[in-house]
């Protein structure tokens, strides 16, 4: 089974992923861990914290040579910020200066401090900010190359910002000379428009994103317990993403519109069998069934604004405008990043939960003979 958490403050050392249950014996490429943080650190609409940063993975446990050794993973994603914060950020001794007593409406501020019953929601928001994220990206950076080796690939691309959406297909060159990671040379232009917008207005700006997920053979998953399906696991994971206020599978909401003798993919012959349609996103019963797994994620616009919204100081109930944090105007792009993260978690999940060995050549031997299985079924 695989276990995955993570820890770590946003102006704090850095923000850590531990991963555990990876068997041993796979050889990890770096450069896939390192090339994803970056790309979770650009899009167009970005703050000032990402001119500071330059995120590199570290790792501190679990990996010799290259190579899993079999027991927990620790990465270090290190903070170049906590060299202005380490007065403040220090674990032993604080210093004054950077509380916080106005909870800013959409954050995690106020609620957090009915949780854990903090007065100075800086205690809250230091955990709860999306730099965690970036610990969720080495993650699921290192998991891509267990996915290599599977021949599963995992992409993304951003389908919408405000107003403005794209309905079109994939195309990796074009999504990856986009500044907002968006597959089509039109469509990024006018999503730049409507940042520019925003920020002008001195507002942010939310939108969607999709996550594709190829190659991975029926069933992956299971039907026998509700925390086992792969659609449920999906679903979490995703929702998990700060900003992130609605998850779709296949054709989603869309499917409360349309017949069942239109909605659900027929079989058609052939080994594997394949659908004339993916209208299900690759997954029924939530188990896989041999299509791609296709999933929608739709993220509510940065609830940081310099304009601040209404608000409560704490200390004394008078109304006042919410302090403003450096944030970003627009986070679709990044968020995208963070998603084909989320989704290598769920799917190596459901895999390892199908295949629990503790090596590379026997994980490699039982899930060739569930393909070879598959396909020909």
């Amino acid at each position: 089974m695989l276990v995955f958490f993570t820890a770590g403050e946003s102006h704090g050392r850095g923000v850590f992923a531990l991963l555990d249950g990876l068997p041993a014996g796979l050889n990890v490429d770096r450069d896939l861990i390192n090339n994803d943080l970056k790309r979770r650190q650009g899009g167009y609409g970005r703050g000032g914290r990402m001119s500071i940063e330059q995120d590199r993975v570290d790792v501190l446990s679990g990996i010799r040579g290259g190579v899993t050794l079999g027991s927990p993973i620790l990465l270090a994603v290190w903070n170049k910020d906590f060299d202005n914060w380490k007065e403040y950020m220090d674990p032993w001794d604080t210093w004054e200066g950077m509380e916080r007593y106005i909870p800013r409406p959409g954050h995690a501020d106020l609620a957090g401090a009915a949780r854990f019953r903090h007065k100075d929601l800086r205690n809250v928001l230091e955990r709860s900010s999306a730099r965690d994220t970036a610990a969720r990206v080495a993650a699921g950076g290192l998991l891509r190359s267990l996915l290599k080796i599977l021949d599963i690939e995992v992409y993304s691309w951003v389908s919408r910002v405000g107003g403005v959406g794209f309905s079109g297909g994939f195309n990796r060159r074009l999504r990856d000379n986009s500044s907002v990671y968006c597959p089509d040379i039109d469509a990024t232009e006018a999503m730049e428009k409507e940042i520019d917008r925003a920020i002008k207005n001195g507002d942010t700006v939310g939108g969607e994103f999709k996550v594709k997920a190829e190659g991975i053979p029926a069933g992956i998953g299971s039907y026998t317990q509700w925390n086992q399906r792969l659609d449920a696991l999906l679903a979490e994971h995703l929702m998990s993403i700060p900003g992130i206020k609605a998850v779709q599978i296949g054709k989603g909401v869309d499917s409360a519109l349309i017949p069942g003798s239109k909605l659900h993919d027929e079989i058609v012959p052939g080994k594997p069998k394949k659908r004339q349609t993916n209208n299900a996103g690759g997954l029924e019963g939530g188990v896989t069934n041999g299509e791609a797994i296709e999933v929608t994620c739709t993220m509510k616009p940065i609830p940081t604004l310099m304009k601040g919204l209404a608000s409560v100081d704490m200390r004394d109930e008078k109304k006042v405008k919410a302090e403003y944090e450096r944030s970003d105007y627009c986070a679709v792009p990044a968020a995208s990043v963070v998603g084909e993260a989320m989704v290598i978690l769920a799917v190596c999940h459901a895999l390892l939960d199908s295949f629990p060995l503790p090596n590379m050549d026997l994980l490699l031997d039982a899930f060739g003979s569930h393909r070879k299985y598959w396909e020909g079924l």
